[in-house]
């Protein structure tokens, strides 16, 4: 074989067993490089924050902040996880099978643990728009973290299950030396599928489609019991901004999840790809991963208590003795 082709091959001692690299132009290669590690990199910096936020300062100790903080820690390792896909740039996995198969799975597990967070998150929202008299007895700390428990040992269970060949015998499905394959069976896909897409997305449009109705009729309830005339305008004024603000920030949370999460479930779906080859997927894959960078804008960014703990967490004033009693 020659110098040429040997260059191709992951490992070219192996000539006959060994997978082919993906050829990437210089300028191809550095600019995925970039790209993709400037992700990873805000991905965990922002996740980070949300983390330290919630965690260090006891104001911030509440039943939805505690399901920001569960939402946090799973992006912030699919943060991590761009490290993989910056290695799979060209098509050759070289850390072995084992290393394959945590990666595999992990990244199943983190994903759905996402998925379930926004399902949680959206029902605490519903409840305390919906039911605000009844919220502090029905949504407590200590339930929050029961459901986030739970949710979590769900997901690593049923994904486990899915992934059960993959675990038994790791590397089975690897056609070539460097190869990084995770097998999914058209059965075991679909019911993901529906589990951890279909469902979830279901409950979340359902929920937020109601906070958006009962928030509008509040307003126009609000807006119908007042008197005055510059009481009146100064309501309306109020009332507009916060139904657009609600129907902004809701329809990103949706639009951005269905964006980032279609192509990946879509393909799983046809079943023409059955066999995941993650190296041959690194675009669908780094989108799916991507609404974890976002999450942090969309669901924390737009509160106060997340700007201003960004500046003492900037500018060090958490390392006081009393920093986490400040008020947020």
């Amino acid at each position: 074989m020659s110098s040429f082709n040997e260059d191709e091959l992951c490992f070219p001692e192996l000539l006959n067993s060994s997978c082919r690299r993906t050829i990437h132009t210089h300028f191809e290669s550095m600019f995925i490089h970039i790209i993709m590690s400037s992700m990873s990199i805000v991905t965990v910096f922002l996740n980070m924050l949300v983390i330290i936020s919630i965690s260090h300062f006891k104001q911030l100790h509440t039943p939805t902040n505690l399901l920001l903080l569960s939402l946090a820690v799973s992006d912030c390792v699919v943060g991590f996880f761009f490290i993989f896909q910056i290695i799979l740039i060209s098509g050759c996995w070289f850390l072995g099978d084992i290393m394959c198969l945590m990666y595999g799975v992990v990244g199943y597990i983190i994903i759905s643990t996402s998925i379930g967070t926004m399902v949680l998150i959206s029902v605490d929202r519903y409840v305390a728009i919906c039911y605000p008299l009844h919220y502090p007895t029905k949504v407590s700390t200590k339930r929050t973290d029961i459901c986030i428990f739970l949710c979590w040992v769900f997901c690593v269970l049923f994904n486990s299950l899915i992934l059960r060949d993959n675990l038994e015998q790791p590397g089975r499905y690897n056609t070539c030396v460097g190869q990084c394959v995770i097998h999914v069976d058209y059965a075991s896909g679909l019911v993901d599928m529906i589990l951890c897409f279909i469902v979830p997305v279901t409950v979340i449009i359902v929920l937020y489609m109601r906070v958006f109705v009962v928030a509008a009729s509040q307003a126009q309830a609000m807006r119908s019991h007042i008197t005055s005339v510059t009481l009146k305008c100064s309501t309306k004024v109020t009332a507009k901004k916060s139904e657009l603000k609600a129907a902004i920030t809701l329809g990103v949370v949706v639009v951005v999840f269905l964006i980032c999460a279609c192509p990946y479930y879509c393909i799983l779906l046809s079943g023409q790809d059955s066999m995941l080859n993650v190296s041959s997927s690194t675009f669908i894959i780094c989108l799916f991963y991507f609404n974890s960078c976002l999450n942090p804008l969309i669901y924390a960014l737009f509160y106060p208590w997340f700007r201003k703990s960004i500046k003492l967490i900037v500018t060090l004033k958490i390392l006081k003795a009393d920093s986490c009693d400040t008020s947020m």
